[in-house]
């Protein structure tokens, strides 16, 4: 059984039957796992949003119902979706325009995206349908990560099926609008992830962030207008175009300041570990508990992560949480991608954490010196720590490259997402740290 599978039987039917009223993204799940393929996809209202928006609204109307809605990125950043369709320049001369899918999901301890790749390949290609409408782009790519081998195969037929359907192609559902769509396996690199360093791969480049100003909707791949959109933010605009703005805000729960439904998960040594969908401003507790079980007998709790690697450690009595962008953010750390996961007593955060950062260290691009210098340095100090060899001044060390290293203060987002979680790490679990310093290395009299 493949892990999606897995991941599917665990999902929210367990306590909540899936409905397209409150579940846009998963209701259409099947209960083996199998891929939606076209004509079940259509028996279940598939494609009804694309012909509503090729059929009956013009394409700023699409921008705007989306910007209406409050739809945000679901790849962690969270910026706007309407806002960013908003940037594209309306200027019919430019009448090459492209739309990428950024589905490289290299962030540790997320698999969301794969999940909707590899069981609803067609609720994707609605979702680019729309949103290449609204863009006005004739040609979409999904950038894949390369070791998805199962989606890049269901993703591939699931366009076959559309194109001999007439839902891709020329002059689509007699709208007489074009849009081709391809699949674009990656090398393996997280760098990916960053739109202009997926634009630049896409090209055949060395897979570097590009400097911003000019962004992607101005000067993008091959030097053409380009918007960039996450999996499963693609995958919410058939709903919203189907179901209104006001019934897509409706499924957030009371004091959530971000609309719709998310996929969410946890992970660890938890009795349940899965991904579900579930409304924006849930608790974190209530994911924990009444979704993933809580701890497994014999293991506590020692702290989680909200959304991925690259966020900060939270203790126990931050479950208490909203799980959306303000709520986890009032907590001090972001909700990025919303697959949480569970730290428990037996594992040493100096461990942990060298181990993270040995691959945020490999998966640097190395373009620029704090990123390419300062998270092998913070990797060196961890082995010595984790080996009882460190010195005194090795924490002060560490705190300094958590400042060097933040936002700002690098070329792209990489290197403050690899030492948020070091950060977070020290201030709550610091007595681990210290009991790496080796006695040797103490002045004369100071207790280890």
């Amino acid at each position: 059984m493949s892990v999606t599978k897995q991941l599917a039987s665990v999902g929210p039917a367990n306590r909540i039957a899936r409905s397209e009223e409150t579940h846009p993204l998963t209701w259409r799940l099947r209960d083996d796992g199998e891929p939606v393929w076209l004509d079940e996809y259509r028996q279940k209202n598939g494609y009804a949003a694309a012909r509503k928006a090729l059929a009956e609204m013009d394409q700023a109307d699409i921008v705007q119902r989306v910007k209406e809605s409050g739809l945000k990125g679901r790849g962690g950043a969270g910026f706007p979706t309407g806002v960013k369709w908003g940037l594209m320049p309306t200027n019919e001369a430019l009448n090459i325009r492209y739309l990428l899918c950024n589905a490289d999901e290299m962030e540790p301890n997320t698999w969301k995206d794969r999940l909707l790749m590899e069981q609803l390949p067609h609720l994707l290609i609605e979702g680019m349908l729309i949103s290449a409408r609204a863009l006005k782009a004739y040609r979409g790519y999904i950038f894949l990560r390369g070791e998805y081998v199962d989606a890049a195969r269901i993703l591939n037929r699931a366009i076959d099926e559309a194109k001999a359907a007439g839902l891709l192609g020329s002059n689509i559902l007699g709208s007489g609008f074009d849009f081709e769509l391809f699949v674009h396996t990656g090398a393996g690199r997280y760098i990916c992830g960053e739109e202009t360093a997926l634009i630049n791969s896409l090209e055949g480049r060395r897979a570097n962030p590009r400097a911003k100003p000019p962004f992607p909707a101005a000067v993008g791949v091959w030097g053409k207008p380009t918007c960039v959109n996450n999996v499963e933010t693609l995958c919410n605009v058939p709903a919203i175009i189907g179901n209104g703005v006001d019934w897509y805000k409706s499924l957030a729960r009371p004091g959530s300041e971000d609309h719709g439904s998310k996929l969410m998960g946890f992970s660890g040594k938890v009795k349940n570990p899965g991904i579900w969908e579930l409304p924006f401003g849930i608790s974190a507790g209530e994911l924990f508990e009444d979704y993933a079980g809580g701890m497994k007998d014999g293991y506590i709790l020692k702290c989680w992560q909200p959304g991925g690697a690259g966020t900060g450690f939270l203790l126990p009595e931050h479950l208490e949480a909203q799980m959306y962008a303000g709520g986890i953010g009032k907590v001090g750390t972001r909700m990025g991608t919303g697959l949480a996961l569970a730290v428990d007593h037996t594992i040493n955060m100096v461990s942990l954490l060298r181990n993270m950062e040995e691959f945020f260290a490999r998966e640097s691009c190395g373009w620029c010196t704090p990123c390419r210098d300062g998270l092998p340095w913070s990797v060196k100090i961890l082995r010595a720590l984790e080996r009882g060899q460190g010195t005194e001044q090795d924490l002060a060390t560490l705190l300094q490259l958590v400042d060097f290293l933040g936002p700002g203060r690098t070329f792209c987002a990489h290197a403050p997402g690899a030492v948020e979680p070091l950060g977070s790490a020290i201030k709550y679990f610091r007595h681990e740290f210290e009991a790496g310093v080796s006695q040797a290395a103490l002045p004369a009299g100071q207790p280890a």
